[in-house]
């Protein structure tokens, strides 16, 4: 089991760090929508991760716990992967991020026709963020909530997916 998380969550942990540098390196402006699609498509391995390990090593069987337990484990992996890769690009290549990032969504909440009151209410949370994102602590904690419930999402599925508690009947053969 602790095999099938470490191989799995590296590889899912390693797609999803090389999605993230690549959008960075091209300075891709796709937005959230790119962020969680490639996400999911990285974290997709949970769901092959499971099955392999119920269909190679428990002889196709397994209960909701241990597939949520396996998935869980590979969403730790990956999740601290992206984690690192994030805290790498950031201090190193684009420290000026959050900066940048609070200044567009200034930009979009004056634009965007709210009332004062609720202008200004936006306009101190994005500022709170910005004054946040100084404490590398909280730089973890932001990452982390990007990924993990996408992780914990595609966990729990894969878990009611997969659960099986009885060994898949032998397949017949059949005389051609």
């Amino acid at each position: 089991m602790k095999r099938t998380i470490l191989v799995f969550g590296l590889i899912s942990g390693g797609l999803v760090g090389l999605f993230l540098a690549f959008a960075i390196i091209i300075n891709f402006k796709g937005g959230a929508w790119f962020g969680y699609t490639t996400m999911v498509i990285a974290l997709s391995l949970i769901y092959v991760g499971v099955r392999n390990f119920r269909d190679k090593f428990n002889n196709g069987v397994i209960t909701f716990g241990k597939a949520l337990k396996i998935a869980m484990g590979i969403t730790l992996i990956a999740s601290t992967i992206y984690v690192l890769v994030w805290l790498v690009e950031y201090y190193f290549f684009i420290p000026d991020f959050m900066d940048k990032y609070a200044a567009a969504l200034d930009k979009e909440a004056r634009a965007s026709g709210l009332s004062p009151a609720a202008l200004q209410k936006k306009l101190d949370y994005i500022e709170s963020m910005r004054i946040a994102y100084r404490n590398p602590i909280m730089v973890v904690l932001y990452t982390y909530l990007e990924i993990v419930p996408v992780g914990i999402i595609i966990s729990l599925l894969t878990s009611l997916l997969l659960k099986r508690k009885r060994p898949p009947s032998p397949v017949a053969p059949t005389i051609a």
